[in-house]
């Protein structure tokens, strides 16, 4: 299925954020973005991958989990890291991602996912880039670590 441009470029606008003035990604360049999910984002996100997991919808179910909340699907929240990745450079490829689920986002959480180039590698005319990966709350906590590595087709980063 093929996005249309003007839906694509609604959705990579969002809430965007970029500690980078330049137009060319280097080492050590940061990208960001920030989202607030809600419970539509979990119904929504449940419907398209089939998981219904109870954690997410039953309070009884949270609460014998330790949470005080519906905690927010930790691959929802990872879902950061490709959009911030292939909105700055359409037709990234994602190659690898790793997680490291460190605490709990919650339903209005202002969650920030940061992606910093960690070393770059090109390949005849393409570029292999690894990142690492990190979103976080309350300016703060983080809640997610990784790293990721993507075939980027440019390094001149599209400002959404």
């Amino acid at each position: 299925m093929v996005m249309n441009r003007p839906l694509l470029k609604s959705i990579c606008s969002l809430r965007h954020y970029s500690a980078s003035s330049a137009n060319v990604l280097k080492t050590g360049g940061i990208l960001k973005q920030a989202r607030t999910f809600s419970d539509s984002d979990i119904a929504d996100y449940s419907k398209l991958t089939h998981d219904f997991n109870p954690l997410h919808f039953d309070l009884k179910c949270a609460k014998q989990a330790g949470f005080t909340e519906f905690p927010v699907p930790g691959m929802l929240v990872a879902s950061l890291f490709p959009r911030i990745i292939a909105c700055h450079f359409p037709g990234a490829v994602y190659v690898k991602q790793e997680l490291k689920f460190r605490a709990p986002v919650f339903v209005g959480d202002k969650v920030v996912g940061e992606v910093q180039a960690k070393n770059i590698r090109q390949i005849k005319e393409i570029f292999l880039v690894k990142f690492v990966t990190t979103c976080s709350k309350d300016g703060e906590v983080v809640v997610i670590g990784g790293e990721a590595m993507a075939i980027l087709p440019t390094l001149s980063i599209k400002q959404p």
